[in-house]
């Protein structure tokens, strides 16, 4: 691990929606640099702190005024995609830029296996068949097998895609997974990595599941493209709680429409919102929600930890938890914001 030289923190600016109690723990954990706390709301109080500060903490997004800030050297943006930021100036700036990723890691993993679990069990059909007070089974359902057993691709294994991973076997599942990093894993029965040489095809084509959980960069934009949705499992199944430009999303319709892609579970789509026109809402046997998980009860405590060991990093010298990479660098369109 390469060591840099410890850094002094003198003036923080944070903007967050946080409680009081939640501002003053991170108050604490700053001291004993000055610390002014504003709400987003107050615009023009955060331009004339970050001409002074040297450290801020924002519920949002970074734009010019953080890049033009003369004293900025670090920026946690409290929240888990940092694509938005992930611009090449911020290296050409020399600023450290972090996330809170990992904060909901749990209960977005959830949420994958929620789409896993009702598209197995054809959840939509069995609600209409209890709304219409039909008792009776559905045609080809004794055929249908469960999770157990069957093959779980998890593309990027950040915190997210850990938790699928580890729910997955949970579930009784083979679980094969697709990062950037060749390091081991717990959980994972095979690793596939980019640093490797491997493709996301190997476990695209092995896959009964896949859960995509990748961040979106320049290196992942249209990762599930066409050709790819053509090398899958006949009958499996497309989930994506990441970002909507990990796939291609007209070759997924074309794919939902042919059944060569058995079904798809959408938290996210490009764009976002998706039109009332858009012919995603149509495809055979997709389920969407609009970019919303239930919330862990202890979210804001979790971004509390991982500012507070990046606090202890940053003075210390050493490299911080969540820090963004040239390998995320994103120069594409992203029209509306994301956050998690």
């Amino acid at each position: 691990m390469t060591r840099n030289r410890g850094r002094e923190i003198t003036h923080v600016v944070t903007c967050l929606l946080w409680g009081p109690d939640e501002i003053a723990a991170l108050e604490r954990a700053f001291a004993p640099a000055t610390v002014v706390s504003l709400h987003p709301r107050q615009q023009t109080e955060l331009t004339e702190e970050l001409s002074r500060a040297d450290v801020a903490v924002t519920w949002g997004d970074i734009d010019e005024r953080f890049l033009a800030a003369p004293h900025l050297r670090w920026v946690h943006a409290d929240h888990a995609g940092l694509t938005r930021s992930a611009r090449p100036e911020v290296f050409e700036r020399g600023l450290l830029l972090t996330g809170s990723a990992g904060r909901s890691a749990p209960a977005l993993a959830q949420h994958a296996f929620y789409f896993a679990l009702a598209l197995t069990f054809d959840a939509p059909t069995l609600l209409r068949r209890q709304q219409a007070r039909i008792w009776g089974g559905i045609p080809g359902y004794a055929d249908r097998l469960a999770l157990w057993g069957k093959t779980l691709g998890v593309v990027g294994l950040g915190h997210t895609g850990r938790e699928m991973a580890r729910l997955g076997k949970a579930f009784g599942m083979r679980v094969v997974g697709y990062r950037r990093r060749a390091d081991p894993m717990d959980d994972v029965d095979r690793l596939y990595s980019a640093d490797a040489g491997d493709s996301v095809d190997d476990v695209l084509e092995q896959s009964d599941v896949v859960m995509l959980a990748a961040s979106l960069s320049d290196e992942t934009y249209h990762l599930l493209s066409r050709e790819r949705m053509a090398r899958m499992k006949p009958g499996a199944y497309v989930i994506n709680i990441g970002r909507g430009q990990l796939i291609d999303q007209e070759a997924l319709i074309d794919a939902l429409h042919a059944g060569t892609v058995a079904g798809a579970g959408l938290d996210v789509t490009d764009p976002e919102p998706l039109p009332e026109d858009s012919p995603l809402w149509d495809a055979p046997n997709v389920l969407i929600t609009p970019h919303q998980t239930p919330k862990l009860p202890d979210r804001t405590q979790r971004s509390i930890e991982i500012i507070t060991e990046n606090i202890r990093r940053y003075r210390a010298g050493e490299p911080l938890l969540n820090a963004l990479t040239r390998r995320d660098i994103f120069t594409g369109d992203l029209p509306h914001p994301t956050a998690r």
